[in-house]
C-alpha cells in the first residue's frame, strides 16, 4: 500500500522503480521555476545592462559581439556554474543528512569541503597544476577527509552527533594545513585561493561550468538507484539490517556519492558555505517532514546559490564572493539547528 500522493515510475524492464511524491516533485518543479528565472534574470544585470529579448537574441545565435561575449563568455558561465554547485551541494548535504539522522551533518561541518579545498589548492598551489589536476586533487582530498571521519565516527556504529564533533576537529586540522600553504606562497596567489577558499562565482569559464555539469552528471545516476536505501538506513542500523538485511554497502555508496559531488562543486566554485546545510532543512520544513527529499533539495540548493550571488552583485557597493552571502544567511540557521538540538538534548 503506497502513501497517500505517491506514485511508482518503474522501467520499461522492470528493473529499476522509482517513488516519486506529489508534493516533493510539485515542489521541485516551482524552485527549479524560480532558480531559472533568477538565473535568466542575472545574464541581464551587469555593468553592461541588457534585456532579457537581448539574452534570447543572444543565446538563438544572434545578437552583436560585445552581446555575445558578455552573456555567453562572462555571464552565462557564472549562472551555471552557480546552478549546478549548488545542486551538488544540496544533494551532498541531504544525502549525509539522511543517512546519519542529524541535521547538522553537511560536507563543510565535516571537514569534506575542506578536504576537497585543501587537495584543490595543493595541486594549484604546490604544484602548478589545473584543469583536471585540480578537481583530481578536489576528489582525493574529499575522500581521504571523508575516509577518515568514517573510520573514526563509526568505530562503534554510526552516530550523528559523534560524526558532526568528528568532522569538526577534521576540518580544523585541515585548515590549517590550508593556512600552512598559502603561508608559503606569493601574495597574489595568496589572494587569489582566499577568495576561492571564501567561495566564488567570479571569473568563471566554461571549464568550471563542465566540472559543476561533471558532479550531476557522477552523482545523479546511480544515486537513482541507490537512494532508495536512504529510508530504511534512517531507521537506525540495528533496525534496517533486521528488515532487509546487511545496508552498509548501499551507506558506503551514498557517501562517496556524497563526497564527489561535494568534490567537484567545490573543484567548479569553491566551497561555498552552508548551502548543503540549509537547503536539505528548507526542503523539510516546506514538505514537514523528517528527512528531505533529495530532488527538492537539489532545487532549492540551486535557486539559493543564484539568489545569493546576485545580492553579492548588487546589494553591496563591492561585489562580494557567493559565500560571504551564503554564509550571512546560513550562520543563523545553523544556530537554530544547534540551539534545537541542545534544547531536545534537555528535554530528552
Amino acid at each position: 500500500m503506497l502513501p497517500s500522493g505517491t506514485v511508482l515510475l518503474r522501467s520499461p524492464g522492470r528493473r529499476v522503480v522509482i517513488r516519486v511524491q506529489r508534493r516533493s516533485a510539485l515542489l521541485t518543479l516551482a524552485l527549479t521555476a524560480v532558480a531559472l528565472a533568477v538565473a535568466a534574470w542575472s545574464l541581464t544585470i551587469g555593468h553592461y545592462p541588457l534585456t532579457v529579448g537581448d539574452v534570447l537574441r543572444v543565446l538563438g545565435g544572434g545578437g552583436t559581439l560585445i552581446e555575445y561575449g558578455v552573456v555567453v563568455d562572462d555571464r552565462l558561465p557564472r549562472v551555471l556554474t552557480g546552478l549546478c554547485a549548488g545542486a551538488a551541494f544540496a544533494l551532498s548535504g541531504a544525502i549525509l543528512q539522511r543517512i546519519a539522522t542529524n541535521p547538522l551533518v553537511s560536507p563543510e561541518i565535516i571537514g569534506i569541503n575542506t578536504g576537497a579545498s585543501l587537495g584543490a589548492l595543493t595541486v594549484s598551489v604546490l604544484l602548478g597544476g589545473s584543469g583536471l589536476g585540480v578537481v583530481a586533487g578536489a576528489l582525493a582530498g574529499a575522500f581521504v577527509a571523508m575516509a577518515l571521519i568514517v573510520a573514526v565516527a563509526t568505530k562503534d556504529g554510526l552516530d550523528g552527533y559523534r560524526l558532526v564533533l568528528v568532522g569538526i576537529g577534521v576540518t580544523a586540522m585541515l585548515s590549517s594545513a590550508i593556512a600552512f600553504i598559502l603561508t608559503r606562497t606569493d601574495t597574489y596567489q595568496a589572494h587569489t585561493a582566499a577568495m576561492w577558499l571564501t567561495g566564488s562565482l567570479a571569473n568563471r569559464d566554461w571549464m568550471h561550468v563542465w566540472f559543476g555539469a561533471a558532479a550531476l552528471g557522477v552523482v545523479v545516476p546511480p544515486l537513482i538507484v541507490f537512494a532508495r536505501a536512504l529510508p530504511l538506513l534512517e531507521l537506525g542500523d540495528e533496525l534496517a539490517n533486521s528488515l532487509a538485511g546487511q545496508r552498509g554497502p548501499h551507506r558506503t555508496t551514498l557517501v562517496v556519492l556524497a563526497a564527489a559531488a561535494a568534490a567537484l562543486a567545490t573543484a567548479a566554485a569553491g566551497p561555498i558555505a552552508f548551502v548543503a546545510l540549509v537547503a536539505p532543512q528548507i526542503v523539510r520544513r516546506l514538505l514537514a517532514e523528517r528527512g528531505a527529499g533529495l530532488a527538492p533539495a537539489a532545487a532549492a540548493g540551486a535557486l539559493l546559490v543564484v539568489v545569493s550571488d546576485l545580492a553579492a552583485r548588487r546589494l553591496f557597493p563591492a561585489e562580494l564572493p557567493v559565500g560571504v552571502v551564503t554564509a550571512i544567511l546560513g550562520a543563523p540557521v545553523l544556530v537554530y539547528l544547534l540551539a534545537r538540538a541542545t534544547r531536545i538534548g534537555h528535554a530528552g
